[in-house]
């Protein structure tokens, strides 16, 4: 198995973790265990002398600097001192530096790593339920972006900045879409046709500020956190500037194909509607954005094929893309 995460590199990646519990103030006797692998390897550290629970999020190697890095941590500090939205609070080492960089036992890549309180809650389920929980993520997503709106922004703020070049131009952020697991000729010309109207159309529609800034970037379930009638987000290790409606494109990844999803754009426009307001044009668009969001996610299975959570997915996910793409250019996507 080849790329970020064979299995010798994430036996290091726990030792690493394991090494360097006393930058938080835990005892050796934590226990460390890996919670997720995806463009980072999140850990779970669970001290059983007196009782705190962290989550770590260790980098992937050459993706953020220590300046993006702050400067995700900076929105979320503000977004919890303001009371935007519920989420986790990042946890500063005992130099009271938040990144700290953790080297490697067997002397591979140093990596950055960020710790943080771990919530209560579990992920959303797609299904029924779900609707409601939409309703609430757009009211959510409205406050950061009002907040984004009007937050003055650091000297030496640094965040990617998510446009149709940085997700699915040359030089893309997550590789070429065209090496899209299962992808054939017919499939590359179907994406390619869809990629100029997504350009045309996103054109017209514009990046004043009104329309585009700082976004989460990431809203996927996976991110949400369910704990009785509270909806926390989480992980924004993806936030940058893109276009707002970016946001909602992001919440349907991976499911943009379910028959419920028509229903979650509409709970999610009417909770957004509650405090900010969408106008026409944006309802129309935001097709266009999820379309978009799809195809940069089939980049991203490609360029992460060793992660277990690409793997489920394979050529079904880019096939899938192709007919919704389709679709699309016919006018009958999530019209």
């Amino acid at each position: 198995m080849s790329g970020e995460y064979p299995p010798e590199v994430v036996a290091d990646l726990h030792d690493m973790v394991a090494h360097a519990l006393g930058r938080w103030e835990l005892a050796s006797s934590t226990t460390v265990s890996l919670l997720n692998l995806s463009e980072n390897a999140t850990f779970a550290l669970s001290s059983p002398g007196d009782g705190r629970d962290l989550v770590l999020r260790v980098h992937r190697v050459g993706y953020s600097s220590a300046e993006e890095i702050r400067s995700e941590i900076a929105w979320i500090n503000a977004l919890r001192r303001e009371g935007v939205v519920e989420t986790a609070m990042p946890i500063a080492g005992r130099d009271g530096e938040h990144v700290q960089m953790l080297s490697s036992p067997s002397g591979g890549a140093a990596r950055y790593a960020v710790a943080f309180e771990r919530l209560p809650g579990k992920e959303p389920e797609a299904g029924i339920d779900s609707i409601r929980w939409f309703d609430r993520l757009g009211e959510l997503t409205a406050r950061m972006h009002l907040h984004a709106k009007q937050w003055v922004l650091s000297a030496g703020f640094c965040r990617k900045t998510w446009d149709v070049n940085a997700m699915v131009g040359p030089d893309g952020y997550w590789g070429p879409w065209r090496a899209a697991l299962g992808l054939d000729a017919s499939g590359v010309k179907t994406l390619e046709r869809a990629l100029q109207s997504i350009v045309r159309r996103i054109e017209r529609y514009g990046a004043g500020a009104d329309r585009f800034g700082l976004v989460h970037a990431d809203l996927r379930l996976a991110n949400l956190l369910v704990d009785g009638e509270h909806l926390r987000i989480i992980d924004f290790d993806d936030c940058g500037f893109s276009w707002f409606l970016y946001d909602f494109a992001t919440a349907v990844s991976f499911i943009e194909h379910e028959p419920i999803v028509p229903e979650l754009l509409q709970a999610w426009i009417g909770g957004y509607r509650r405090t900010a307001p969408l106008s026409a044009d944006d309802r129309a668009e935001m097709p266009t954005f999820v379309i978009l969001r799809r195809i940069l996610l089939c980049a991203w299975l490609a360029s992460h094929s060793e992660v277990p959570f690409a793997r489920q997915f394979g050529p079904a996910y880019t096939q899938g893309t192709v007919t919704l793409a389709e679709r699309f250019m016919q006018g009958r996507f999530l019209t």
